[in-house]
């Protein structure tokens, strides 16, 4: 029983991609398959989440940032694709029709470019961002006050732009993605595919960083950060690879986003979307490895779904949802779960370990 605990969380990964990869696929609308993409962006935000909070201690309350940062990125690729070679896109044109196309525009006419500044983007402003705060040992409230602000200011810099940007109004009008008309419906098959493909490998990267080395001296970081300095290791640089992951995963989620959704707004990327990102971890469980992943997705449930039929009172559902979640389980809802084995008979009091 206790060499199987390991794999507990790896067989569910497995039966969790079952249902995502082959079972959803064949079961859902196409309406549904597109919604369940769009909750598996949010998942994948989620997931560095997780990492970065639930096992690493940091409140990253600004993860709306690199969602933004990755969703721009591909957004920009994405309607300069649908101009075509060589022209501005349409929304510019409306602004000043006789400007030229903005200089840092112009890379993002290559589809390899976009994708590396996906990655790149998110891991040079977390590096930068999280050795400057480390290093400091700024953490705790401050931190996260410090992040979310960094998403209130991206957000505000997006709306003030608007020829480079667009706006408030966002990005949109999407035709194709890599050459694949966004109208067809096996090509929204084949984008909710990736997303989903993209979410089960990261909850496969995190599963192995748990039993790593590096995923004990994050844990440890988080419980005893000065004894692990004692110990001769550096806790800022542990934190900083978290954050980068993290980050990188958030970038990720919001680039696949934008072709599924079709649009990307400041709206996206501030505080209020930062809030709701680390609200879905709290409520399926920071610390474990399915409930970022769950909570996610029921947030995203919620917001398209209940929010779309009762908007005043979706704000006071997911209020009411939180008190009784942290008042009952604050450690989220996949404790039920180690509640419910630690109380079955035959289980060793070493092995109810919560989740």
């Amino acid at each position: 029983m206790t060499k199987l605990r390991p794999w507990f969380s790896l067989i569910g990964i497995g039966v969790f991609a079952v249902l995502l990869l082959v079972v959803a696929p064949n079961l859902l609308s196409l309406h549904w398959i597109n919604n369940l993409g769009k909750y598996c962006c949010y998942a994948i935000v989620a997931v560095g989440i997780g990492l970065a909070w639930g096992r690493g201690g940091m409140l990253v309350m600004g993860q709306g940032v690199f969602f933004g940062l990755g969703a721009y990125a591909m957004a920009m690729y994405l309607t300069l694709e649908t101009a075509g070679p060589g022209k501005i896109p349409t929304f510019m044109i409306l602004y000043d029709p006789l400007a030229p196309l903005p200089a840092f525009w112009e890379p993002f006419r290559n589809g390899g470019f976009a994708l590396l500044a996906i990655v790149l983007l998110p891991v040079i402003a977390a590096t930068v961002l999280g050795f400057a705060l480390f290093k400091r040992r700024v953490k705790g409230a401050y931190f996260a006050i410090l992040s979310q602000a960094l998403a209130v200011a991206l957000a505000t810099l997006v709306s003030s732009t608007i020829r480079e940007t667009g706006g408030d109004t966002g990005l949109s009008n999407f035709k194709s993605f890599f050459g694949y008309l966004l109208n067809d419906p096996a090509n929204k098959v084949m984008l909710y595919l990736i997303a989903a493909s993209a979410l089960i490998l990261c909850m496969l990267l995190v599963w192995q960083l748990h039993r790593s080395r590096f995923g004990e001296l994050l844990l440890a970081t988080r419980d005893a950060e000065e004894r692990v300095r004692f110990l001769g290791y550096d806790s800022a640089n542990v934190k900083l690879v978290a954050y980068v992951i993290a980050a990188v995963m958030a970038s990720i989620g919001g680039a696949l986003f934008v072709p599924i959704v079709g649009i990307i707004t400041p709206q996206e990327i501030g505080a209020a979307a930062s809030i709701l990102m680390i609200a879905g971890v709290a409520l399926g469980g920071r610390a474990s490895l399915f409930g970022p992943v769950l909570g996610a997705m029921a947030i995203g449930w919620g917001q398209s779904s209940v929010a779309s039929s009762l908007p005043e009172a979706w704000v006071y559902i997911l209020g009411l949802l939180f008190i009784l979640v942290t008042l009952f389980l604050p450690k989220g809802l996949s404790s039920l779960f180690a509640r419910v084995r630690g109380a079955l008979p035959g289980v060793k009091a070493q092995e109810r370990i919560p989740a």
